[in-house]
C-alpha cells in the first residue's frame, strides 16, 4: 500500500507547513530572549 505523495502537493500544506515553522522560529527566539539571556547577564554579574 503505496502513498501517493502528489496530494501534498496542495499549496495549504506548504501554508501548514511555513506556519508551523513559524511558530517553531518564534518560540526559539522567545525562549532565548527570556530565558537564555537573562541567565549569562546573571551568570556574568
Amino acid at each position: 500500500m503505496a502513498v501517493d505523495l502528489s496530494e501534498f502537493e496542495h499549496p495549504s500544506w506548504v501554508t501548514a507547513g511555513g506556519t508551523a515553522i513559524g511558530y517553531l522560529l518564534i518560540l526559539a527566539v522567545l525562549t532565548v530572549a527570556l530565558f537564555v539571556v537573562p541567565w549569562l547577564i546573571f551568570a556574568a554579574l
